[in-house]
């Protein structure tokens, strides 16, 4: 058992080894294997050696740690710090209301995020369950588990392939690969091995795990099983790949630690300053402190950040995009550049008939898909009565056909069979020829089925005019059987430059050829292989194509507006790659680089390549990785679109993987962080809008939350050090702080998005979560908060106040000071004063409402004058408190007018 042992190797098999290079018969000698399959004891003893034909489950993280993980954040330590203290001083209330706001901050969290990584499940529930295998001479079925190298495994339409097998019979056998490498069309297999350079997508003698056979039959020797597959491969990628923290989570916990260093260190010093200098007791210091701290301490941020994200979840999901991971809403808002699949993600999947090319000139087809609706147009005109060759090649490829055309629910038109031949009964249909009726009428007698061996499908047909053959196939191969071709006036001998000229053009635009022929055949019964091409008449070639999506049409001209590239990643040919991308226009000239080409570069060199290349083609799943991993090492914030089992890997790596919902596979949808409903690429525009939406209003939360905790800190601190009595109480600042991170702190989150969101460029990796405006914003909004505490307070003491009423004027100042600036930047772009500015949104004036009844009880109510030693405002003074507010809002407005106009604002990076 050397040889077999040495083969297959002792736990796991090479998928890289080149089988497809090597003979059927060599294959199965290296195996010690043969038709009549392995013995039942000879398998035991493999399947002990090399395990099982499965996939390891992925390790598990318990759901408590998970839970626990999110508390993991130096922000919300220092608040549950805040909150022990306040809970020690009896600020039972406060307490509560942080570490609730930390509690509601992990559930959501954990609800959202916490589902275990199932990439490699979905993988591993790709391998089919029972497998046709030959065991001492006889067909059985046996659990695809236990297949071991060696095993002869029988093929039939409708399996899925149990293991990889080099096939050692074939018969018509075709197998649908778009799982491994994106092409839409099934892969014509054979027995004959072929090059050992061999890209997967060429590989004619393999049929690889978890593929699907769309027709014919076949037979294949098992040369890896487990992980040592091509999806074993691609399992073992998605495991290697580290998940991603996302750049706004990145800048969060950057913020939060910075923030807390300095608000602790701060806390210290006024801690020691206030008993060593102002002789306070250590408890009403620590109590002053503590109030101070939570004030300053954005404690809600986490809470209205984790809102924020998941309203751009709801937001998204009413637009057919689906969010596995709440910080991908933020994610998307800055991603930079777009790598997406090309079959079925930017093209329907679907084949069309794109044009009929005969002796008598050239036809296009209108309409997509397989709905069998469009004109034919000839000479820019729809033509009335189609050209008589178009129609006898029509015919020619609805007759030697196996398709069926089925409508599904909503009107959706399906191919059931081949695509290519769907798209000729579509084709047909434009034509004026009903399926039913011309096969009735030409009842096939005889056929050849397309292999590659000799590349053509021939059928005979009896009909009220006699027997004809008709032929398609690959137009070199059907031109090498023909001598004549056919004319509106008969026919007249085969002009074979002219159509080798036409054939290439068709195939420089990224088509799809086939080509035509008939003959009559009085008499005839059966088709021979020797026979078939004697007459044989060339009808002409029809080019196929996947067409673009109409809507990735737009959608693509938006990205580039919005300052988005988008990258074709297929495994497709380049030509036809390249003629899909100049259709979508993601470039002028696409750049086109193949996978083979790709691997000549140097991981150092291929950033640079990768910046400029417009569409890659013939990738395998490591080229897909490589190019997502060059993107990101120059700064890109990368989104990769798949549906494979072939992007799972990217699509993990990716800053933000997009699966498609439809046509995706479960690997895929399990690795991504969205998944599209409707396999829209112009729902990843609409995805992208919504989360520069978030992004938007995450800076608008945190552009109002620091100032106004800062203003309260700012006016305490200074009291302090210049000895002046205190503006607010401890226990006025934990009022302000409670009543406001419940009303207004939650407001922003659900603001619409602003007229300009898709014409700005994308936010750059590694810019400050405070642009430089922000922290000017910041440093002034706290300054004006200062002045007007101080001004209110110096104001009520003038009239005669006495202290408490002050304190009460400067609350409700503070407050008042608040809402106007909400109201400022609700608009961080454009101008807050107008008519839809004032009114704001349902949310915003709930809110004020809420504020206004809470502040009046604080001012008015006797139970809370007891309990914060606030006392009754006069109505003028209060008619004045709202006038601070009012001048306010003109200050920043004008500010902003001023920075726009400047265009400080975008130099200072807003």
């Amino acid at each position: 058992m050397g040889k077999a042992d040495s083969a297959a190797g002792d736990t796991t098999q090479d998928a890289g080894q080149a089988w497809h290079a090597l003979g059927a018969q060599a294959a199965l000698d290296a195996f010690e294997s043969g038709n009549d399959g392995l013995s039942a004891d000879e398998a035991a003893r493999r399947l002990a050696r090399h395990g099982a034909n499965a996939l390891p489950p992925p390790p598990r993280r318990h759901p408590a740690l998970r839970f626990l993980s999110q508390f993991n954040n130096t922000l919300i330590y220092f608040l549950l710090a805040a909150s022990v203290a306040a809970w020690a001083l009896s600020h039972v209330v406060d307490a509560g209301v942080i570490v609730a706001v930390v509690l509601v901050n992990a559930i959501v969290g954990f609800i959202q995020e916490g589902k275990a990584e199932q990439a490699l499940d979905a993988i591993r529930d790709m391998i089919a369950p029972k497998a046709s295998v030959m065991r001492d001479g006889k067909r059985i079925s046996v659990p695809a588990a236990a297949l071991v190298p060696g095993d002869m495994v029988l093929l039939e339409a409708g399996d899925q392939v149990p293991a990889d097998l080099r096939l050692t019979r074939t018969r018509a056998l075709l197998i649908d690969e778009a799982i491994l490498t994106g092409e839409s069309v099934a892969a014509h297999k054979s027995e004959e091995p072929v090059a050992d350079d061999a890209p997967l997508g060429d590989r004619f003698s393999m049929a690889y795990s978890g593929t699907l056979v769309a027709a014919g039959q076949g037979a294949g020797v098992v040369v890896a099983t487990g992980m040592g597959t091509e999806i074993g491969h691609i399992s073992r990628l998605i495991g290697q790949v580290e998940t991603l923290t996302t750049p706004l989570l990145r800048q969060i916990n950057d913020f939060g630690r910075r923030f807390t260093g300095i608000a602790i260190a701060i806390a210290a010093l006024l801690f020691a300053f206030a008993i060593l200098v102002r002789a306070y007791a250590w408890d009403d210091a620590l109590l002053v402190v503590v109030a101070l701290a939570v004030g300053v301490v954005p404690e809600g941020l986490p809470a209205v950040i984790t809102i924020t994200l998941a309203i751009g979840v709801r937001r998204m999901a009413a637009r057919h995009a689906i969010i596995r991971r709440l910080p991908a809403v933020e994610t998307l808002g800055s991603t930079s550049v777009i790598c997406s699949d090309k079959t079925g993600t930017l093209t329907r999947n679907e084949m069309t008939v794109r044009r009929i090319v005969t002796a008598e000139g050239e036809v296009t087809l209108d309409g997509v898909g397989y709905e069998p609706a469009g004109a034919l147009v000839k000479d820019g005109e729809p033509c009335a009565a189609p050209p008589h060759v178009t129609v006898s090649l029509a015919r020619c490829g609805l007759l030697c056909n196996d398709a069926v055309l089925v409508r599904g629910p909503g009107g959706l038109w399906r191919s059931e069979g081949d695509p290519m031949e769907g798209a000729l009964v579509a084709a047909a249909m434009k034509a004026g020829l009903s399926p039913e009726n011309e096969r009735a009428g030409q009842r096939r007698i005889d056929e050849i089925p397309f292999d590659a061996r000799h590349r053509f499908m021939a059928s005979l047909h009896a009909g009220a005019d006699g027997a004809a053959v008709w032929l398609k196939g690959a137009p070199e191969q059907v031109m090498a059987m023909c001598r004549e071709e056919t004319t509106e006036d008969g026919t007249r001998p085969l002009d074979e430059a002219g159509w080798a000229g036409r054939i290439a053009a068709a195939a420089s635009e990224g088509e799809r050829v086939l080509g035509f022929a008939w003959r009559p055949a009085p008499g005839e019964k059966r088709l021979s292989m020797e026979g078939v091409g004697e007459g044989l008449v060339f009808l002409g070639i029809a080019g196929f194509i996947d067409p673009p999506r109409e809507e990735a049409l737009a959608a693509v001209a938006e990205c580039r507006s919005a300052g988005i590239a988008v990258k074709m990643i297929t495994g497709d040919h380049g030509a036809t790659a390249a003629a899909i991308a100049r259709q979508l226009g993601l470039a002028d000239d696409p750049i086109v680089v193949t996978g083979a080409e790709l691997e000549a570069v140097s991981d150092a060199d291929l950033p640079a390549l990768a910046r400029e290349t417009s569409v890659f083609a013939r990738t395998n799943p490591e080229h897909k990785l490589r190019i997502v991993r060059a993107l990101q090492s120059e700064g890109a914030i990368v989104a990769m679109t798949g549906d494979g089992v072939n992007d799972a890997p990217a699509l993990k790596q990716a800053d933000v993987g997009i699966a498609m919902g439809r046509k995706g596979t479960e690997a895929a949808k399990q690795a991504s962080e969205m998944v599209l409903v409707d396999d829209n690429f112009a729902t990843i525009v609409a995805a992208v809008h919504e989360g520069r939406t978030v992004f938007d209003n995450i800076r608008k939360v945190i552009a109002w939350t620091v100032p106004t905790n800062g203003g309260e800190a700012i006016a305490i601190i200074v009291a302090l050090v210049a000895g002046l009595t205190l503006p607010m109480t401890p226990a006025q600042i934990l009022w302000i702080n409670m009543v406001l991170t419940v009303t207004l702190g939650l407001v922003l989150a659900f603001e619409p998005a602003e007229p300009d969101v898709m014409q700005r460029p994308p936010r750059r990796l590694g810019a400050p979560l405070l642009s430089a405006f922000l922290v000017w914003r910041i440093a002034l909004v706290s300054l004006l908060f200062v002045a007007g505490t101080f001004g209110i307070f110096g104001w009520a003491l003038w009239r005669g106040f006495d202290v408490d009423t002050a304190r009460t004027m400067v609350v409700n100042t503070m407050v008042v000071m608040e809402i106007f600036y909400l109201f400022n930047v609700r608009y961080m772009h454009t101008v807050s004063i107008s008519w839809r500015g004032i009114m704001g949104t349902p949310i915003v004036l709930a809110a004020l409402g809420a504020v206004t009844v809470a502040q009046l009880a604080f001012t008015y109510a006797p139970f809370m004058n007891a309990l914060f030693s606030s006392r009754p405002v006069p109505l003028l003074d209060g008619l004045l408190i709202v006038a601070v507010g009012v001048v306010l809002l003109l200050i920043l407005e004008a500010e902003k007018t001023f920075m726009r106009r400047t265009g400080l604002m975008d130099r200072l990076g807003d």
